[in-house]
């Protein structure tokens, strides 16, 4: 059996208000139409999530509405606060709980970029990889039956995208 994970860091978020928390921060207008290209650009290759597990951070969840237009079934998004900020090691840990036999997983940096590193077992050679800047995309396949089996350096890399690849 095969599971496929998503990796996606929120794209771009607007820095307008400084008063605002971080948490509530929106996507910018980059970074909506990014997040529309993402969603094209997985239309287009098949990868269909059928879990989404995302931060609470209003960017993240801003980054899904963004993307799910494009790839018309709607899987149940699951808002994990653990997700916020979350460092590789929480990550795995609710990757681990997952149920669906593709999980999109939308999270932030510093935490994201560590996480996607250790999960592969070799990086892509796209050298965006090693800063995994606003909304670059891993898709990932494991060979393993439950995701409770997953583990660092388990995934093969199918896929790696930013958003300004898709739009050149």
């Amino acid at each position: 059996m095969t599971k496929r994970l998503i990796l996606t860091r929120h794209a771009k978020s607007s820095w307008d208000d400084p008063l605002m928390s971080d948490h509530d921060r929106p996507l910018n207008l980059r970074g909506t139409a990014a997040a529309a290209d993402l969603g094209a650009w997985l239309a287009s290759r098949g990868y269909a999530p059928g879990q989404i597990l995302c931060s609470d951070a209003l960017r993240t969840q801003k980054t899904w509405e963004g993307i799910s237009p494009a790839l018309g079934a709607a899987p149940v998004v699951e808002l994990k606060p653990n997700l916020y900020h979350a460092g590789p090691d929480v990550m795995l840990a609710v990757l681990r709980h997952a149920s669906a036999d593709c999980v999109m997983m939308i999270g932030h940096n510093p935490g994201i970029a560590e996480f996607a590193h250790r999960i592969v077992a070799r990086a892509p050679l796209n050298p965006e990889f090693q800063r995994y800047p606003t909304g670059a995309t891993l898709v990932a396949d494991f060979a393993i039956d439950s995701w409770d089996q997953v583990g660092w350096g388990m995934g093969s890399v199918d896929d790696f995208i930013i958003p300004r690849e898709i739009a050149a």
